[in-house]
């Protein structure tokens, strides 16, 4: 028995690894379990299933070879697949951690989660398998939403990488504002329940977003349209009350609105964000200029700079004060130059702003004497460099670690994990999306010079012993304060070439602490993929600072080992592991436990690592580390 579907869609339960193979329907439930399935049969929708003798051993041959894992389903629409599904089994794990979706309480131990397909499909397929929270199972507990909600968190997540907020907005308002023309008791429940879907993703939508959505003009003028329907659908359904008033907290209106109020001309506090990454360039999208923070790099030689913490709107002569007071130079005496890069010299104004919108600097820059000549040269004056020592070695080691931590913390902290996602797909272009990242990216490049530095800065071998005393107990407090960032820095700065090569200063070293720092560089150990930090940091307990570039360099594989898109569909299999990946951010800023990281440190210690004199020229300082120990 066979019936024809002459209509929109067409489906085909097949298996994975068979493309094209078609598997017998033995219970229509097969496929109605999708909800989705069940809205076009109720549309008038049939489904092709074959029983006929000849092929009825073939499939049965098929489910035998194939686990539940292999089964596909397959969306088709004017010929084309449109949405690729996979049932799993409940029971197993899904082929990623996450995607789980499409599961109904009668579907006992099977779910769907999607493969692939087109950003409109993989939209109504999450908003039709969305639970809501009052949605009761047979034994009237809540049927909660473990099996849809982080198929949301995905799309969330991702959905930048193919699709435009302009579209989803107006994909959004079109779910919300859709009508069943068919006829029945459950009409008015099922557009209810979807504008429901609708109202619950847009919530979630806000809440994981916080501040990092700002100041798109589709964003809030979708938030006000949205919510004036809300309004005008309360009389309808009475029972969007509780959703009236969680949507009416996100746009922190009163209860009595105005013409004004839905204008899209009026100020207001902004709510969201910006377009599409495409894959090949990033939108603009405003930024909270005067409240970013960026690291000045403020070059006092040719071949060394000082590193200051400062907000993006810094001006020349603000960032000159502190560079004067950091140098214990009169500020009359100094000027701020920005050098570009075909080599013009610029001489900064007073009021002359340093960063654009963007967060890109006017150019390299440069404090000079008002000749133009360098404040400083480190590598003669010698009696700078006995007191840089002895400040060093003066301090306590667990404060310096405390006060590492401190900066460490508040700029992860601060981290969105869609800045994860930015400077993998569209890192040529990030246009001030990714700020903490690359902040903190920049922070742990920049500790690990500052180790260099120290150690072939100090011109006698007792001291240099004991610089590297301290900071191999640095790296360990590090580790013991879960800054993993500022650990990985300490130990590879003192594994570099240039310190390494230090055998007279090594051969000083007491054997307990050549013994600490074996058992600390274990943990750097990249072999077998980094299996000694992973396990490490799994056993670590939240909150805890992870070594970012091996966080990145995990999406980085994934996104150059899959492709985007596969056959003009979105490939979600490979934003699924995408998601999970960036989601360590969120797991590791998280504090169930009391367990905070930000402790009190000695104000001494605080002005010190706030402002870090490292020299970045690698020749440089393999020629101090030669002129402390020449070759034999």
């Amino acid at each position: 028995m066979s019936w024809d579907c002459g209509l929109k869609y067409m489906f085909s339960v097949s298996p994975a690894l068979q493309p094209g193979g078609v598997c017998a329907l033995h219970d229509k439930e097969d496929l109605s379990r999708l909800e989705m399935v069940q809205r076009l049969a109720k549309d008038g929708c049939r489904f092709l299933q074959n029983h006929n003798n000849s092929s009825k051993a073939a499939p049965e041959r098929t489910a035998e070879a194939h686990s539940d894992e292999a089964v596909r389903v397959c969306v088709r629409e004017r010929g084309q697949e449109v949405l690729v599904l996979q049932r799993v089994s409940s029971q197993r794990p899904a082929p990623s951690a996450s995607a789980r979706g499409g599961r109904r309480p009668e579907e006992g131990d099977r779910r769907y989660v999607v493969v692939s397909g087109t950003p409109e499909k993989i939209l109504e397929h999450l908003l039709s398998v969305l639970r809501l929270d009052n949605h009761r199972d047979d034994q009237g507990s809540t049927q909660q939403t473990k099996e849809s909600e982080p198929l949301l968190d995905d799309f969330l997540l991702t959905y930048l990488v193919f699709m435009s907020t302009s579209d989803l907005c107006q994909a959004l308002l079109g779910h919300y504002c859709s009508k069943r023309h068919h006829r029945g008791k459950e009409e008015g429940k099922e557009v209810l329940d979807r504008k429901r879907q609708v109202l619950h993703l847009v919530t979630q939508w806000t809440t994981l977003y916080r501040d990092f959505l700002r100041e798109d003009e589709h964003v809030k003028l979708f938030m006000k349209t949205l919510y004036r329907f809300l309004l005008d659908d309360l009389y309808e359904y009475p029972t969007l009350e509780k959703e009236q008033k969680d949507l009416q907290k996100l746009l922190r209106l009163h209860r009595r609105h105005t013409a004004e109020e839905y204008s899209p001309h009026r100020k207001s506090k902004t709510l969201s964000h910006q377009l599409s990454l495409k894959e090949n360039g990033l939108p603009t999208r405003g930024t909270q200029r005067e409240t970013r923070e960026v690291l000045c790099h403020v070059y006092v030689s040719m071949d060394s700079y000082l590193s200051v913490r400062s907000l993006a709107s810094v001006v020349a002569q603000g960032l000159l004060q502190e560079v004067a007071e950091r140098l214990d130079v009169p500020l009359e005496e100094l000027v701020l130059l920005a050098v570009t890069y075909p080599g013009e010299k610029l001489l900064l104004k007073p009021q002359d702003r340093l960063y654009s919108d963007s967060l890109t600097a006017v150019g390299r820059l440069h404090v000079c004497r008002k000749d133009l000549s360098e404040v400083m040269n480190p590598f003669t004056d010698n009696a700078e460099l006995q007191q840089r020592s002895a400040r060093m070695l003066s301090m306590n080691t667990w404060d310096v670690a405390v006060t590492l931590t401190n900066f460490d913390w508040s700029v992860f902290n601060s981290i969105h994990e869609q800045e994860l996602v930015y400077f993998t797909f569209s890192r040529h272009a990030s246009g001030g999306h990714t700020v903490a990242l690359e902040l903190l990216l920049q922070r742990c490049n920049e500790v690990q010079l500052w180790v260099m530095t120290e150690v072939l800065m100090c011109p006698t071998l007792c001291n240099r012993v004991q610089l590297i005393k301290k900071f191999i107990k640095i790296a360990a407090h590090c580790k013991a304060q879960r800054n993993l960032n500022s650990f990985f820095a300490i130990v590879m700065g003192l594994n570099t070439a240039a310190v390494s090569r230090l055998s007279q200063t090594w051969e000083k070293v007491p054997g307990k602490f050549k013994k600490l720092f074996l058992d600390l560089e274990m943990l750097t150990d990249p072999s077998l993929n980094h299996k000694a930090y992973r396990d490490t940091f799994k056993k670590t307990k939240t909150p805890k600072i992870p070594f970012l570039p091996l966080l990145l360099k995990d999406i980085t594989f994934i996104h150059e080992g899959n492709k985007t898109f596969l056959d003009n569909l979105v490939n979600f299999e490979k934003l699924h592991m995408i998601a999970d990946t960036v989601r360590l951010i969120r797991h590791c800023q998280e504090d169930h436990m009391g367990n905070g990281m930000p402790q009190k440190s000695s104000p001494e210690v605080q002005a010190y690592v706030d402002y870090l004199h490292v020299i970045d020229n690698q020749q440089t300082l393999f020629e101090l580390s030669h002129r402390l120990e020449p070759r034999v």
